[in-house]
């Protein structure tokens, strides 16, 4: 039975604040920004005249910031920490809205304070991101066991967490003699068998899905941040967005957006101040601090090649990211479905709509002059654009924990690896091309027939490009790398267990003959005892943040070319340009998907057919009962 719940080696309350604090909220004050900054244009500053122009010149500076700062801020938050990252755009958020509605006009008041919003929201959004890994890293520099040497998968037993010795014991660390072992076995019977029995309670009862592996869960659980985040849409369309109405029965339309603004400005900082108390100590950021912003922070407990005087600088950093884009499946993958859902969001919020309205005007039932009454003058539009975008979100809000959960199944497949992000592009394909493709957005009109479903592969679409991007994306920071040797070392040390299971090791055929003296005295057998990957290895979560905000910088690009090459092509072509523009993203990410997944398909096949050849050449070689190391 596959798990739907993440495993997290994170505390309960990091947990917490991760979803709740950075998860949810991340997207609510942009969201509710988003939908108010006309109101602030209108009621505040009363200007009447351009506010779709001003509009969207505020948006459009909101994104060129958010293109330099998220990535700036992710390699900042792999250097200060991704808590102090996400104080501080949760504080820059919050004095920004208080700001806000100071502006005495649009240009340059209002931009200004835009610009600073989108400093404060791209640290944010970007964290998200950084903080995923973290929360399902295993603890004191482990990482993912199935990566490392087998040597330091061992578990001990849960009656002696402390026993160094590879086989059971029946007489805890004491010296075994025969004489010893048969009073033992002769006087209690029943005690041996029951400890034997408890031994082996532990292994049977926990299978696959119990254990804890960070990849698996850090897919599982982004589909819980998909969600989260969604809801976090609804909290600012549902609580926030509706405080002018609230606060205006005793005050002016002004000084309600004032107030409202005031109100969602200091819920901020106190979600800054949860943030700053519940995310101390995650893994692998206990030693990172504002000081570090210049110099590497220190690490006492690093084995690692690397020192601490050779700080890498930030630029190497944002190269090394970019670099795994190219070499790195995974992080491959995770750009691009980056790049895809942020595009995906757009579309269903802007071109839906738009779409809509432009239907309706050619039929003449709504008017091309667009104001104030624009829900009493066309309701139908109106209401026929909220429910097919209220469709497609809630199906991606349902959707998101199965996104996840499928994620993680197929994980350990390698065949099947990427079938969920495969089946997400599919049908943004489909619904993209089919909604572009309809004359009539109304279901109930002639030509509306299939628009339900079309925004249903939408949705289905968006929230598995977001889930399966994060959850790649996080597969691939946990990744962990062989560190190159010097003359001599053939290959980082592996150390396994002997072939008849009394105990004692034996040494991998590659490791090198002067190391062997090494290995024999420092090398300890059971991963508990270190806390370290593993001797000549190494993961990437010092590039988390960086990872995190090249993740967010093919976001925003995606948004900019959307908005602008989707807009043009909506009034120069045809409405559903916008749409088969989408599907052309989504086809270009279900090629690369196909390529990446053929060819670890045929990596598979290849190294299947040597492990069965090298199979028959070992038939000859002796072979030995476990249980009693006699041979047979």
């Amino acid at each position: 039975m596959y798990r739907l719940l993440p495993h997290f080696t994170a505390s309960p309350l990091q947990a917490t604040t991760y979803l709740l604090g950075i998860a949810l909220f991340s997207i609510s004050f942009l969201v509710f920004l988003n939908s108010s900054i006309s109101f602030v244009i209108t009621d505040v500053l009363g200007q009447r005249t351009s506010v779709g122009s001003a509009v969207g010149t505020l948006g459009f500076a909101d994104e060129l910031v958010a293109l330099v700062a998220c990535p700036l801020w992710g390699i900042i938050s792999d250097r200060v920490g991704v808590r102090h990252v996400a104080t501080a755009g949760y504080v820059v958020i919050g004095l920004s809205l208080i700001c806000l509605v100071q502006a005495g006009r649009v240009y340059p008041d209002l931009v200004i304070w835009r610009m600073v919003f989108s400093i404060g929201g791209a640290a944010c959004t970007t964290m998200v991101t950084a903080v995923l890994p973290a929360m399902t890293a295993v603890r004191d520099g482990g990482a993912a066991q199935e990566e490392v040497p087998q040597a330091v998968q061992r578990t001990p037993s849960a009656g002696n967490v402390n026993r160094h010795s590879l086989a059971p014991s029946v007489s805890s660390e004491l010296t075994i003699t025969p004489a010893l072992y048969q009073t033992r076995s002769k006087s209690t019977p029943l005690l041996a068998k029951y400890r034997h029995w408890r031994r082996s309670l532990a292994n049977i009862e926990t299978g696959p899905e119990d254990k804890v592996d960070p990849p698996m869960d850090a897919s599982r659980l982004a589909g819980f941040v998909g969600m989260f985040t969604g809801i976090g849409a609804l909290v600012a369309l549902g609580l926030f967005l509706p405080l002018p109405t609230m606060l205006g029965k005793n005050l002016t339309k002004a000084t309600a957006v004032q107030s409202s603004f005031y109100i969602v400005g200091s819920i901020s900082l106190l979600v800054s101040i949860f943030v700053f108390l519940g995310l101390r100590g995650l893994p692998g950021e206990e030693s990172k601090t504002w000081r570090h912003l210049f110099t590497l922070p220190s690490s006492p407990s690093s084995s690692q090649s690397t020192s601490s005087a050779s700080a890498p600088s930030y630029l190497h950093l944002l190269r090394s990211a970019l670099h795994l884009g190219l070499t790195d499946p995974n992080i491959t993958l995770g750009y691009i479905g980056g790049f895809v859902a942020r595009a995906s969001s757009v579309g269903i919020s802007l071109f839906i709509p738009l779409f809509v309205n432009a239907y309706f005007i050619r039929q003449g039932i709504c008017t091309s002059n667009p104001g104030d009454a624009i829900k009493d003058s066309c309701s139908r539009a109106y209401k026929l654009a909220s429910m097919l975008t209220g469709i497609s979100q809630l199906v991606a809000l349902l959707s998101a924990p199965l996104f996840g959960w499928f994620n993680a199944r197929y994980a350990k497949r390698r065949n099947l690896s990427k079938l969920p992000l495969t089946v997400a592009a599919a049908c943004g394909v489909v619904g993209y091309i089919a909604f572009g493709s309809l004359t009539s957005p109304d279901p109930k009109a002639e030509g509306g027939k299939g628009a339900i479903i079309a925004v249903i592969l939408i949705g289905i679409s968006q929230i598995g490009a977001i889930v399966c991007s994060l959850g790649i994306l996080a597969q691939g920071i946990q990744t962990v790398d062989p560190v190159e040797k010097g003359d001599g070392v053939k290959s980082p040390v592996e150390v396994r267990p002997s072939i008849n299971g009394v105990g004692g090791a034996v040494m991998s055929e590659e490791t090198s003959v002067q190391d062997q003296g090494e290995v024999e005295e420092s090398t300890p057998l059971l991963a508990g005892e270190t806390g370290k990957i593993g001797a000549g290895y190494t993961d990437r979560t010092h590039l988390k943040g960086t990872i995190a905000g090249v993740y967010s910088l093919a976001g925003g690009a995606a948004i900019l070319l959307l908005t602008k090459l989707g807009g043009h092509l909506f009034d120069t072509t045809s409405v559903g340009a916008p749409f088969y523009l989408m599907a052309g993203f989504n086809a270009a990410l279900l090629v690369v998907v196909i390529l990446i997944q053929g060819k670890t398909v045929v990596e598979v096949a290849k190294s299947g057919e040597e492990e069965q050849g090298s199979g028959h050449e070992e038939g000859g070689v002796e072979r030995r009962d476990h249980s009693t190391g006699l041979e047979t």
